[in-house]
C-alpha cells in the first residue's frame, strides 16, 4: 500500500504543485452540484493517477477537484466507490488516505439513502451521528500501517459532534428542516427487501444506503474530524413496498441538492 500511495502522491503533487488542502469533500448523490461553486485550481482524472480505483458508476464523473470554496482550500472527490462495483475495502478508501495525506484534517461526506423511519420522508435530509455496518467485509483487516493509525481505532464518535452542532445552527438560522439520525450500511447494488427494512428497523437504523462507512472508518482511523449528510431518496417502512428506480433516486436527490449544498458551503467556511 506504502508504494501505490507514494506514486498516487508524487504524481498528484506533481500537477497541483504547492497546492495544500484542508478539507476534503466526497460528492456523493446530492452534492454534485458543490462542485460548480469551487473556484478551480486543477482537476486531475481519477483514470491518470496511478493506482487510484476509477468510478463505474452512471451519474459518478471521477475526477479529483482541487480549488477555494468559501475561502477554504478543498480536495473534492467527484464521483465515489462503491464495494458492489468490485473494489476492495482498500481500493474505495484509497483516495481518503490519500486526500489526509495531501493535508486535509476534515472530511465532508454525502449519500443517497432510503428510509427506515416512518418520520423521516423522502426528499430529507439527515445529518448522520452514526452508524451500523453490515458490509461484509472492513477497510483495516489486514496488515496495520501504524503511520496511518492504531490497530484499533475507537469509533465511539465517528461522526465529529462540534462539525454536528455547527451544521445543525446553521439549519436553524436558515429555516431548514433537517433530521438526525443513524445510517445502516449495506453491500448493494440491489435495494432492501421489506424483511430486510423492518430488520434494520430494528437494529437502531433510520436510513440505509451501500457507502459512507468504510471511508468514514479509514477517516477515523487516520484522525481526521468527519461530516456526513444523506438525503433520503425512497421510503423503506411501507408493508405495500412499491418498486424503486435509479432513476427516480437521482430525480430526489437532484431536488434537495441546491439546499445541501447551501447547509455545506457555510459549514465549510467556519
Amino acid at each position: 500500500m506504502h508504494s501505490s500511495i507514494d506514486q498516487s502522491l508524487k504524481y498528484i503533487r506533481h500537477h497541483i504543485g504547492e497546492f495544500q488542502p484542508e478539507i476534503g469533500i466526497i460528492l456523493g448523490t446530492g452534492l454534485a452540484g458543490l462542485a460548480d461553486e469551487i473556484v478551480v485550481e486543477k482537476q486531475l482524472p481519477y483514470a491518470n493517477i496511478p493506482h487510484f480505483p476509477v468510478s463505474t458508476v452512471e451519474f459518478h464523473s471521477g475526477k479529483l477537484i482541487f480549488g477555494t470554496l468559501n475561502g477554504k482550500k478543498v480536495v473534492a472527490m467527484q464521483g465515489r466507490l462503491h464495494y458492489y462495483e468490485g473494489y476492495s475495502m482498500q481500493q474505495i478508501t484509497f483516495p481518503i488516505r490519500i486526500m489526509k495525506l495531501l493535508g486535509i484534517t476534515k472530511m465532508f461526506v454525502s449519500n443517497a439513502s432510503g428510509s427506515l423511519n416512518p418520520d423521516i420522508k423522502k426528499g430529507s435530509l439527515v445529518f448522520i451521528t452514526d452508524h451500523i455496518n453490515l458490509l461484509p467485509d472492513n477497510p483495516l483487516r489486514g496488515v496495520n500501517h501504524n503511520s496511518f493509525g492504531p490497530r484499533f481505532p475507537d469509533m465511539s464518535k465517528p461522526y465529529c459532534t462540534d462539525l454536528l452542532s455547527k451544521a445543525i445552527a446553521i439549519t436553524k438560522e436558515k429555516g431548514i428542516d433537517v433530521h438526525q439520525g443513524v445510517y445502516v450500511a449495506t453491500m448493494g447494488p440491489n435495494l432492501e427487501t421489506r424483511a430486510e427494512y423492518r430488520y434494520m428497523r430494528i437494529i437502531g437504523g433510520d436510513v440505509v444506503g451501500m457507502s459512507t462507512v468504510p471511508e468514514v472508518i479509514v477517516a477515523n482511523h487516520m484522525s481526521l474530524k468527519v461530516f456526513a449528510v444523506s438525503v433520503v431518496t425512497d421510503e423503506g417502512f411501507h408493508e405495500d413496498l412499491q418498486p424503486v428506480s435509479f432513476e427516480e433516486i437521482v430525480a430526489v436527490a437532484a431536488q434537495t441538492e441546491p439546499t445541501m449544498t447551501e447547509i455545506l458551503k457555510e459549514l465549510i467556511a467556519l
